[in-house]
């Protein structure tokens, strides 16, 4: 279960940035693409454990699920896939293996008070 080490890293960034500026975190802001590889509820989960023992403990962590966006090579556009299986685009069927999102694991934001 990798989403117990990356909890812990997303709880160490969040611990970094609320020592620096000398704040309280009660939410960490992250985006989660499709193809990350992580599962959303695990990492919901693994996130409350990590937190325990640190200045964090009792904040939330909010994803922003991001659907998978491919570049289709035949319309010359960005579409959104309707399912990760096949990549294909969804207007006129060409497959394609250009994505443009759906991989982002990032924090974006913290709530502080």
């Amino acid at each position: 279960m990798h989403e117990l080490s990356i909890a812990m890293s997303i709880v160490e960034v969040a611990q970094e940035e609320a020592l620096e500026r000398g704040v309280q975190v009660n939410a960490v802001h992250l985006k989660l693409g499709a193809l990350a590889g992580i599962v959303k509820e695990s990492l919901l989960s693994c996130y409350e454990m990590a937190c325990l023992d640190t200045p964090l403990k009792g904040s939330r962590l909010v994803i922003e699920d991001v659907p998978v966006v491919v570049f289709c090579p035949a319309c010359q556009a960005p579409r959104s896939l309707s399912s990760t299986q096949p990549f294909s685009c969804a207007e006129c069927g060409t497959p394609t293996p250009q994505v443009i999102q759906g991989r982002e694991l990032e924090v974006v934001a913290l709530e502080i008070e």
